[in-house]
């Protein structure tokens, strides 16, 4: 299995920055309470779909103590300023449902800063094939957004509504491969054509 405790691969994001995703670790946790904290009103209220001023014990140890199979957290971080500490800067997530085993939840989040440099779509991609090694064919994902915009944009992507709660849609998306790789796989054109029709964040506060 790649993506395991062992897994780390480095990207440049479009700005040049070098970042490296790696499986997350119980000792990231004063990581992730500081990456939080430079999270926007408005990124936090798209990631959890409500007012979260901040990071309880109990939400950092179910974040960082993963395990593995039905739990997955891949980070992507950065060297800080003085280059003597790693800098947490997006994480990627899914969470199976245990009457699904073959879905499960699934969120991308990137601090505000660093958004639009392509790191969303790093995430979602390391995610994705990490998913596909555990038996998983489909994302489930809560969307804030206008419904209009959204029915479209799901459509495109061939997604399936399971229900719609006004602000709120609940969506599945298939995460199999497309005929071109890992372009071409729904949740990919999904990301795509929703940067096209609308800012709103997919799958939690996605910063492409």
């Amino acid at each position: 299995m790649r993506y395991d405790a062992s897994y780390q691969e480095t990207h440049e994001l479009s700005d040049g920055t070098i970042v490296t995703l790696r499986c997350i670790r119980p000792e990231d946790r004063e990581g992730l309470e500081r990456a939080f904290s430079k999270l926007s009103r408005q990124t936090r209220v798209r990631r959890f779909l409500s007012e979260v001023p901040r990071m309880t014990d109990a939400m950092a140890r179910y974040l960082t103590e993963v395990d593995g199979q039905d739990h997955v957290a891949i980070v992507a971080t950065k060297d800080s300023l003085n280059l003597k500490e790693e800098e947490g800067i997006g994480v990627a997530r899914f969470c199976r449902l245990k009457d699904e085993p073959e879905v499960a939840e699934a969120a991308v989040t990137v601090i505000d800063a660093d958004q639009g440099k392509g790191l969303g779509r790093m995430l979602l991609k390391a995610l994705t094939e990490a998913a596909r090694e555990r038996g998983i064919t489909m994302f489930r994902a809560a969307v804030l957004a206008e419904n209009e915009p959204m029915r479209r944009i799901l459509d495109e992507a061939g997604a399936v509504i399971r229900k719609d709660e006004g602000d709120t849609l609940i969506a599945d998306v298939p995460i199999e491969a497309g005929p071109e790789g890992w372009r071409d796989w729904p949740v990919f054109r999904l990301l795509r054509v929703a940067a096209e029709l609308t800012r709103s964040a997919l799958l939690g506060a996605l910063g492409e």
